[in-house]
């Protein structure tokens, strides 16, 4: 059985490289998913991503991972982050391993951002290293599978 990572790109990471890149970098999302695919072919992985603007979209994703055959998620819920409890639900609802990531860090921002709604229900959260974080959940996933 090979190993199979969803990863999940939250509301408005598809304006990665021109909203905020003080914040969020300049690195556009094809940037960061074309890394991933590298990353995931040295790991010896597959790597599917996907983002969305709509929560329940998300949450449709992560409710059919394990019947899709994934092994596990990384998932960046952006600003679904500290509002949604529904995406709270839906990751504590599948029996996959997911990790939370960020591209920065959300303790070090505005105070409505320091909590998380998913952090309960993840087995980790990566956060602050731009663009890296995702390499990192996914390096952080893969050990934690095998």
């Amino acid at each position: 059985m090979s190993v199979r990572i969803l990863v999940l790109h939250g509301p408005n990471l598809n304006l990665l490289g021109k909203r905020e890149p003080e914040v969020y970098g300049r690195q556009t999302l094809a940037d960061i998913n074309t890394a991933l695919d590298s990353l995931a072919t040295e790991l010896g992985v597959e790597v599917e991503t996907m983002q969305s603007n709509h929560e329940g979209t998300l949450i449709d994703r992560i409710h059919a991972a394990e019947s899709d055959g994934f092994s596990g998620v990384i998932i960046n819920p952006g600003g679904l982050t500290h509002t949604s409890v529904a995406l709270r639900d839906a990751i504590s609802s599948i029996a996959l391993p997911v990790i939370e990531a960020h591209l920065s860090n959300i303790h070090a921002r505005e105070s409505f951002r320091h909590h998380s709604y998913v952090a309960g229900v993840v087995i980790a959260q990566v956060s602050g290293f731009g663009a890296m974080s995702y390499q990192l959940a996914l390096r952080g996933l893969i050990d934690h599978l095998s």
